[in-house]
């Protein structure tokens, strides 16, 4: 059946109650203990696959309705493909100043900030790194102006040192990276990292418990390092490790985190079976809504691929290719000036 046709017979009732037909979106894809009992399984994965393709679809699309509702948007280029708000700078600022948080901008846009390198967390987390890995990591971090430089624990103080008195936030991992930890150690863990100098802590939820179905104690999980996180001054990112979830549990994660208070939703450590995907950030996003921020994190490794992961909802990047991203958007010529440019903003 088509991917529409699944989406309109879904709402128009088939499946629910009546009482359900008219509840909100949330309720009618989970009921209060968090379970889906009232939808067939595989129908609830097959709309939510479907909403999320249409929704990825439609942000890709080259002929987007929303580019003619940007203010000004009565100038058009020669070659224009309605897709504006991408490719022109004066446009893309009018989104911005519009309430855009985050935007998709392509090479052309660079010259508007380089506030794209703002959304990347320059990410080290090979067991093997070296001193020198982590010197080379800040070193690049400042130069570009990213985000953070995202570490493991043992790096926080030196990493603290080198990016001391520039923009460049220190990120580091909790419970790395299979969650599995005792919910006491992660919050541990997370205060003597931030008392060390980390001022963003990624934390790995409690796969096993949200595969069990005890929400509960993921909730409460995630909420002992969000707390620890906030006490100290620092942000709290909660990893789903979104390969092995079901879009269920996916959905069940979201609200957990939310509910919890985390800042931000993330889809993946990197160390596992998959990384990041479009699909994902854009059901992650539906989910928690425009409060809370979702890094995907996990195979971006080109220009394009950030594209994709700022389009469908992403509003940080987690990646260890972040240089060669900056060069790909750039090109060869412009690299050092887009660094120039960043680094002459601290």
């Amino acid at each position: 059946m088509p991917r529409r046709a699944v989406v309109a017979r879904f709402f128009r009732g088939g499946g629910l109650s009546a009482a359900m037909r008219h509840a909100p979106i949330k309720q009618i894809l989970l009921d209060g203990s968090n379970r889906i009992d009232r939808v067939d399984r595989s129908e609830f994965e097959q709309v939510v696959r479907a909403v999320t393709e249409e929704v990825v679809r439609y942000l890709g699309a080259p002929a987007s309705p929303i580019a003619h509702t940007v203010a000004g948007d009565d100038e058009i280029c020669p070659d224009c493909d309605l897709n504006c708000a991408e490719k022109c700078a004066r446009k893309t600022r009018a989104v911005v100043e519009a309430g855009a948080d985050r935007i998709s901008c392509g090479p052309s846009v660079v010259e508007l900030e380089a506030g794209f390198a703002g959304l990347i967390d320059h990410t080290l987390l090979k067991p093997e790194a070296s001193r020198d890995d982590i010197r080379k990591l800040c070193q690049e971090a400042v130069r570009f102006g990213f985000a953070s430089v995202c570490i493991n624990p043992w790096n926080v103080p030196l990493a603290a040192e080198l990016v001391r008195g520039t923009k460049v936030k220190v990120c580091t991992v909790i419970g790395f990276p299979l969650g599995a930890t005792l919910s006491q150690i992660k919050v541990h863990e997370a205060e003597e990292a931030i008392k060390l100098g980390a001022q963003e802590v990624d934390m790995v939820l409690n796969i096993g418990a949200l595969k069990s179905g005890q929400d509960d104690v993921v909730e409460s999980d995630i909420r002992g390092v969000v707390e620890t996180a906030h006490r100290g001054g620092a942000i709290c990112k909660v990893i789903f490790e979104t390969s092995l979830l079901t879009i269920e549990e996916k959905v069940r994660a979201a609200l957990a985190s939310k509910r919890a208070g985390a800042d931000f939703v993330k889809t993946s450590t990197g160390f596992s079976t998959g990384g990041a995907t479009a699909e994902d950030v854009a059901l992650m996003r539906a989910v928690v809504g425009t409060g809370i921020g979702v890094k995907a994190s996990g195979g971006v490794r080109t220009f394009d691929d950030l594209k994709k992961m700022v389009c469908a909802g992403a509003t940080r990047i987690g990646a260890s290719a972040s240089v060669k991203i900056m060069e790909q958007a750039a090109g060869s010529t412009g690299a050092d000036a887009i660094a120039s440019s960043s680094q002459a903003s601290y």
